[in-house]
């Protein structure tokens, strides 16, 4: 494997360094309870469940009415974390999920609790929860400098693992008891830290030049960046498979190995998911000196050539201690995955798209591990539960060609870093936020020879522009003059321009150097249009006067 650059290198803080700075060390400590409390919770509620109805499929869908959310939910909940105050969704998101669980708790002390109520309120934790993740990933490097990143996210993870290891068997005593309600109460009363944490917290705000998109709007510009981004898709769709394979299988498959394949109990499926956690908590902290030592893109392979054969020893194995090992041996690659996923995402997004491209990793581990638990399942019903895994550890492996093809990308933060344009564009008519669709034309003169490596160059930028937020990108040749480009294309709104102004990084910025390059005599000429203009010509005098109407440009000085 090639060792990685100085530049990339340069993330190398130590596996427990980022717990010397303060902001963090308080939220990750906090995090812990609340990470506790969620998972006594879930194992509260399944058992409630078996209280207030028996049937198989209400207990089953204890687990579904708190992850569907997280599909439904988590990339809304990332546009809002991108367009207002990272800090203040991620306390919306705690304190929806506290005052859920506290009326669920009142609710349970008053014996009140029927079995779709019990649903509903498991509904809304998953709702809060989904509205807090994207917010606090996101927030994780304005918490910690530079080169304590990556054993940031690792640590966030560990958090969950620890909680992990405990949770569901500290919920079962309690409920052995106490009962459910206790469980309930006390689940409010572990958020009630990381509130505190993130009260505490003095983000540094930075205003907005801009008024914040509109939320389907904010949605819609995240997914196609994602879509035109090669990094950006390929994290996601590596994480699908992740999700699909390995995850799934261990997720779902954990009972039946249990009872099928080793006769064990219920203690025996705890010794396994603790073990699980064990080489979760092992393996975050080998995460920081991974990616300095290799190229992610090798990291993942390895560690996905290692899961898919700890899978086919669980497959093959009927002894628990050798069963016990290899579900070890899983959790430290499992975690070592998911982290460096993780962070190649947030290096390959820049700052105003990385809450809602958190929200589509989300999103993609969960679609993964709910339809890798089908597929799987459908496997062991036909065949058997070992043969099932043993499928599961070759595709794991095979996963690892995806690479050739989606590939993962090194350091972005250097290419993703705001750019600084040079024009503001020149407005002389009233315009609104709303005013739209905005039509931009770029005129080019390039030397016939030039034809080929300059199209090749304005096909690169058209995947840039259409990743912050160009519509209907065109480029046409002159037929009289061959020598004379026009490119083209649309913003829905005014609005919607001067975002797409705001969002140029370094990479686009070298894309539209390296175009005007081509272009002879000259500054090149860029015309900017209102496209159907309805509204600019409803007034008596057109002009300026109607200072209500028009929208001050307050975006980096630039020409698009």
């Amino acid at each position: 494997m090639k060792t990685r650059s100085n530049r990339e290198g340069s993330d190398s803080g130590a596996p427990l360094s980022p717990l010397r700075e303060r902001t963090f060390r308080n939220i990750w400590s906090a995090s812990i309870f609340s990470n506790l409390g969620q998972l006594m919770f879930g194992v509260a509620a399944a058992w409630e469940m078996t209280r207030l109805s028996h049937s198989p499929t209400m207990v089953a869908m204890i687990q579904t009415a708190m992850m569907l959310p997280m599909v439904a939910v988590t990339l809304p909940a990332g546009a809002l974390a991108d367009m207002f105050d990272r800090r203040k969704v991620a306390i919306a998101g705690l304190s929806f999920s506290a005052l859920a669980v506290s009326v669920l708790a009142a609710i349970a002390i008053l014996g009140a609790t029927t079995s779709w109520l019990l649903l509903v309120f498991c509904a809304m934790l998953g709702i809060g929860t989904a509205l807090f993740s994207p917010s606090w990933q996101a927030s994780i490097p304005e918490q910690v400098s530079r080169p304590n990143l990556t054993a940031a996210i690792a640590l966030s993870s560990i958090s969950y693992n620890i909680a992990r290891s405990f949770g569901p068997a500290l919920g079962g005593i309690v409920i052995v008891l106490s009962g459910a309600k206790a469980v309930f109460v006390l689940t409010a009363g572990c958020y009630v830290p990381l509130l505190a944490a993130f009260f505490c917290w003095k983000r540094k705000q930075i205003p907005s030049r801009l008024p914040p998109e509109r939320i389907d709007r904010a949605i819609q510009s995240g997914m196609r960046y994602a879509l035109h981004s090669p990094g950006i898709r390929a994290v996601l769709v590596r994480t699908l498979l992740f999700g699909f394979g390995a995850n799934a299988t261990i997720l779902a498959m954990a009972p039946l190995i249990v009872k099928d394949l080793l006769s064990g109990n219920a203690i025996t499926l705890g010794v396994l998911l603790s073990s699980q956690g064990a080489g979760a908590i092992a393996g975050a902290t080998m995460v920081s000196r991974i990616r300095a030592r290799f190229e992610t893109e090798a990291a993942i392979r390895v560690a996905a050539v290692v899961a898919g054969f700890s899978l086919m020893l669980i497959g093959f194995s009927h002894s628990i201690a050798l069963t016990v090992a290899a579900f070890f041996i899983f959790g430290i690659v499992y975690i070592i995955t998911a982290a460096l996923l993780n962070v190649s995402l947030q290096l390959s997004a820049p700052r105003w798209v990385v809450a809602r491209t958190l929200s589509l990793f989300t999103c993609a581990m969960t679609a993964g591990i709910a339809a890798g638990a089908i597929v799987w399942g459908m496997i062991a019903s036909a065949h058997d539960v070992g043969i099932a895994i043993i499928s599961s550890g070759v595709f794991s492996i095979l996963s690892c060609g995806v690479g050739h093809f989606l590939g993962l990308a090194g350091n972005m933060e250097e290419v993703q870093a705001p750019a600084t344009l040079t024009h503001e564009p020149d407005v002389g008519m009233p315009l609104t936020i709303r005013s739209g669709p905005i039509v931009i034309e770029s005129e080019y003169d390039v030397e016939p020879e030039q034809a080929r490596a300059f199209y090749e160059i304005m096909m690169k930028l058209r995947r840039a522009r259409q990743q912050i937020g160009a519509f209907n990108w065109s480029i046409a040749r002159d037929i009289a003059n061959p020598a004379i480009w026009t490119e083209r294309y649309q913003c829905p709104t005014w609005g919607d321009y001067l975002h797409m102004r705001d969002r140029y990084s370094g990479a686009e910025l070298e894309l539209q150097l390296q175009a005007n390059a081509f272009h002879r005599g000259g500054t090149r000429k860029a015309t900017r249009r209102l496209e159907r203009p309805y509204g600019s010509v409803r007034w008596k005098a057109d002009s300026l006067d109607s200072k209500q109407e028009l929208l001050p440009y307050f975006g980096p000085a630039g020409s698009a």
